[in-house]
């Protein structure tokens, strides 16, 4: 009997203990006795999300947001970084951008030299003829066909074709060709041309987003994008009159005479050349402006030519070490030389004479000196204020038109 009593004392003992361990327990570990949380994949989930939902056995899953859908949420980003696609902008303007081809066959002596040491005298000379080709790009400006692209890519070539994007071609006429600024306005008879809308140059800014399109060593149809540099490049040796747009899009041989467009698809630049590529520079295009283009557009309609005012001074720019150097009052032009028989020989400016304004107008370079007189009309007068030495004097010139471009 007193075994059985301390064995029931025993067992009564480890059941209290037992208890007591275990509310001890499930206040120090609750989730011991507490269902675990399962993960559910999103594809298993019973409503679309936009990122992965964890959902509970006791509890419904989270609702999608009610903002947007996911897609759309997830497309948001994305547009606001990028800024939106251009395609709108390239399906307003490409088609009105052609690949122009040009050609001329040329007549060149075989070399002799190896013949002549194996006769062991002269030879006759003997000539051989080949096909020379250009290719560049353009861009048609008006339903009457005008083609404006870049003068080098048709200098001096007799045959000359463009393919419109929509792949009709045809023989191209010159209308006529203005070197200075490296500008050509073709023609082409086809109809239901796609023309392209003309912009203003003088709105772009630099950072502003631009597209290049032409036909990069032939690829027809290219679009290349980039910023815009800078603008007002000028004295690059480019052409005689500057006042490039600088882009960073991508430019390369074929380009020439190709689009400068903005993200609304108008015209706003005629892509003309690449700086640095000797040097292993990359990112440094030119464009005409399309001010420029529509002024010089316009005389050759109607005229055939861009009719500017020359007095016939070849001007150099004086940098703050020549004023140093030469003791001089300050920087400005000088004229380097004069051309025979030109208004300013005969009205007695000489070499060494400094310009200081044109028709009251400060002088702030040789080329913008020059570029003021040429907007001048022939038969019209300009007004110099020029230093000799220590003796300032003003001089009233006539303007003429330049002797290589004569009045027709």
């Amino acid at each position: 009997m007193g075994k059985l009593k301390r064995s029931a004392v025993f067992v009564a003992g480890s059941i209290v203990a037992g208890l007591v361990l275990a509310a001890l327990a499930a206040i120090i570990w609750p989730q011991l006795i507490r269902p675990q949380s399962v993960s559910i994949p999103v594809a298993e989930a019973p409503t679309i999300q936009s990122t992965p939902v964890v959902a509970t056995t006791t509890s419904a899953p989270a609702a999608a947001p009610a903002a947007l859908p996911a897609a759309e949420t997830a497309a948001a980003p994305l547009e606001s970084a990028t800024g939106g696609s251009f395609a709108n902008a390239v399906r307003a303007s490409a088609p009105a951008v052609v690949n122009v081809y040009a050609q001329r066959t040329v007549t060149e002596r075989v070399p002799t030299v190896g013949l002549e040491q194996l006769l062991g005298g002269p030879v006759q000379p003997r000539f051989r003829e080949r096909v020379q080709t250009s290719l560049g790009s353009g861009v048609i400006v008006d339903h009457e066909g005008h083609i404006v692209t870049n003068q080098h890519v048709i200098a001096n070539f007799d045959q000359i074709s463009a393919q419109l994007a929509d792949g009709r071609a045809a023989s191209v006429k010159v209308v006529g060709s203005d070197p200075d600024t490296d500008l050509a306005v073709l023609k082409i008879n086809l109809p239901r041309l796609p023309v392209m809308t003309l912009g203003r140059s003088e709105l772009m800014q630099v950072g502003d987003v631009v597209l290049a399109i032409g036909s990069p060593l032939g690829l027809s149809q290219t679009v290349t994008h980039g910023i815009v540099s800078a603008t007002g490049r000028a004295q690059l040796g480019v052409a005689t009159f500057e006042n490039f747009i600088q882009t960073d899009a991508a430019i390369n041989v074929g380009n020439s005479g190709g689009a400068l467009v903005n993200t609304r698809g108008e015209l706003i630049g005629i892509n003309t050349a690449v700086l640095g590529k000797s040097q292993g520079a990359e990112g440094i295009g030119l464009a005409i402006p399309v001010d420029l283009v529509r002024g010089v557009m316009q005389e050759i309609l109607l005229h055939g030519r861009v009719i500017r005012g020359w007095i016939g001074v070849v001007l150099d720019d004086i940098s703050p070490e020549h004023v140093q150097e030469l003791n001089l009052p300050h920087d400005g032009v000088v004229i380097n030389n004069l051309y025979r028989d030109s208004p300013a020989l005969q009205a007695g400016l000489a070499r060494g004479d400094m310009v200081e304004s044109v028709d009251g107008r400060p002088v702030r370079n040789a080329q913008d000196t020059l570029a003021q007189i040429a907007r001048r009309k022939p038969g019209s007068s300009v007004t110099l204020v020029c230093l000799r030495g220590t003796q300032r004097f003003t001089m009233k010139l006539k303007v003429v038109e330049p002797p290589w471009q004569p009045a027709k």
